[in-house]
């Protein structure tokens, strides 16, 4: 038999072929997911710098220098188990009246906590609310006008905890 002669098969239009169709979805959805990745990264931006990092940094030095100065000092502090905070140092210090402590969370913001605590005499000093009974915590001691300042990771428990140089005995 002559293929010319053979009756001819009605072709199917273009659009009726299930593997153009494959071809035309591959980069169309590359596209549909580049288009709504763009999306999010556009309303989910993150700052890249902070317009303020000049300031930032010398802010960081600061605290550098006030935690060595802390170290210079001797200086310590010791949680105890009933709530109170009682500061040592190897050279003698006037004790501020107030110091400001702050409790930060390593995994929930929202259990930062910040308290004043005020001077009871003797180094010893108290919370205006109730300090944490458990947890770890980033700790930072500091007076007020940021002479010193005792920095550490604190695990709090019955036992209280300490921060900071350990206390010689006098």
């Amino acid at each position: 038999m002559n293929p010319a002669l053979s009756p001819r098969v009605p072709e199917a239009p273009w659009y009726r072929h299930p593997l153009v169709w494959l071809v035309i979805a591959l980069p169309a959805s590359a596209i549909i997911g580049g288009l709504v990745t763009l999306a999010i990264a556009i309303t989910h931006a993150d700052s890249t710098v902070d317009d303020n990092w000049y300031r930032d940094g010398k802010a960081i030095n600061r605290s550098l220098e006030a935690e060595q100065r802390a170290a210079l000092w001797g200086l310590g502090a010791a949680f105890e188990t009933d709530g109170r905070v009682r500061l040592h140092s190897a050279v003698a210090l006037p004790w501020p009246d107030h110091l400001v402590l702050s409790l930060r969370h390593p995994a929930f913001a929202d259990r930062d906590q910040e308290r004043r605590l005020r001077h009871l005499g003797e180094g010893r000093y108290q919370a205006d609310g109730a300090l944490p009974a458990s947890g770890d915590w980033d700790v930072t001691l500091a007076p007020p006008d940021g002479a010193w300042r005792l920095y550490h990771r604190l695990r709090l428990g019955p036992d209280g905890a300490r921060l900071g140089a350990p206390e010689t005995p006098r």
